[in-house]
């Protein structure tokens, strides 16, 4: 059994780890306030554009754009957001754990592109074909490496290196729900026509400019308006993981400090009867 001094050790080890795991708690919550902010602001641009896309679509054949060309996949691309940093609970091991399924299920040569060190250290030490890598800030991902991102996965599509590029990312619910998602990037899928059935019917436009040079200004915006959403949910996914990991650390560490303090006080009063018993017992012995 511990003694007293190795359980006011580990009690004080305690305290010290859940002031860290408060203080993580605060720092995240803050930061998922902000992060909530940019992805609510965020989400309304990327759902009109994805009705702008449905409208012009529902006019008829979109004309040939590179970003919408179908080929016969020989070679494709994951890209996989995680984060840098840890003590996110299940964050980056449920993204991880879907892209290994994802990798393992394939039919084709895949490459990875990480976004965050998590994803890319695991995949690297494993011998997977890891050909990007984007760190982002602590604070979160900008529209800067939204544009880095995008720029590299059009010119890798465009130039036929890769035949389709998938997104994996996990999209923001709430602190406690965050769940990871596989979208389809490159080629950009054009309307189905039950999608165009929900739009409602078919409409005339009169483009202005021609439908292609309109297709070259708007498609490559509707890449980009794609990949940064899929980073602000992950920035949102990631600060919602920790706070909550936090937030049940914080919580077992003081049950840890309770428990610890019960046995102290134990074996505190078990010495002290111990004692009371020897000087009883001696004291019997001098009377005798």
């Amino acid at each position: 059994m511990a003694t007293l001094k190795q359980i006011r050790q580990r009690i004080k080890s305690a305290k010290s780890i859940r002031q860290i795991t408060r203080a993580m708690k605060l720092v995240a919550a803050a930061r998922l306030n902000r992060a909530k902010m940019r992805v609510e602001e965020a989400r309304p641009y990327a759902e009109k554009m994805r009705e702008f896309i449905l409208s012009i679509g529902g006019a008829g054949e979109l004309p040939n754009h590179p970003l919408l060309e179908r080929r016969e996949v020989k070679k494709a691309l994951v890209v996989l957001v995680t984060s840098d940093r840890g003590l996110a609970g299940s964050f980056n091991s449920a993204l991880i754990r879907k892209t290994a399924e994802y990798l393992k299920n394939g039919t084709v040569p895949t490459a990875l592109a990480c976004v965050g060190k998590k994803g890319h250290q695991f995949f690297s030490k494993r011998k997977y074909d890891v050909v990007y890598n984007l760190s982002l800030p602590t604070a979160g991902a900008g529209l800067e490496h939204a544009v880095e991102l995008a720029n590299y996965l059009r010119k890798a599509f465009e130039t036929g290196e890769y035949d389709s590029v998938h997104l994996v990312y996990s999209k923001f619910y709430s602190p406690i729900r965050q769940e990871p998602q596989i979208v389809q990037l490159l080629p950009i899928e054009p309307p189905t026509s039950a999608e165009k059935a929900v739009d409602g019917p078919s409409k005339e436009y009169n483009f202005e400019p021609a439908p292609a040079e309109l297709l070259g200004l708007l498609l490559p915006k509707y890449l980009l308006t794609v990949t940064y959403q899929a980073l602000l949910e992950s920035a949102a996914s990631e600060h919602g993981a920790r706070m909550t990991a936090m937030s049940n650390a914080t919580d077992s560490a003081g049950k840890m400090i309770d428990s610890l303090t019960l046995t102290a006080n134990r074996v505190r009063q078990a010495g002290i009867t111990k004692e009371i018993l020897e000087i009883v017992g001696g004291a019997e012995a001098l009377n005798g």
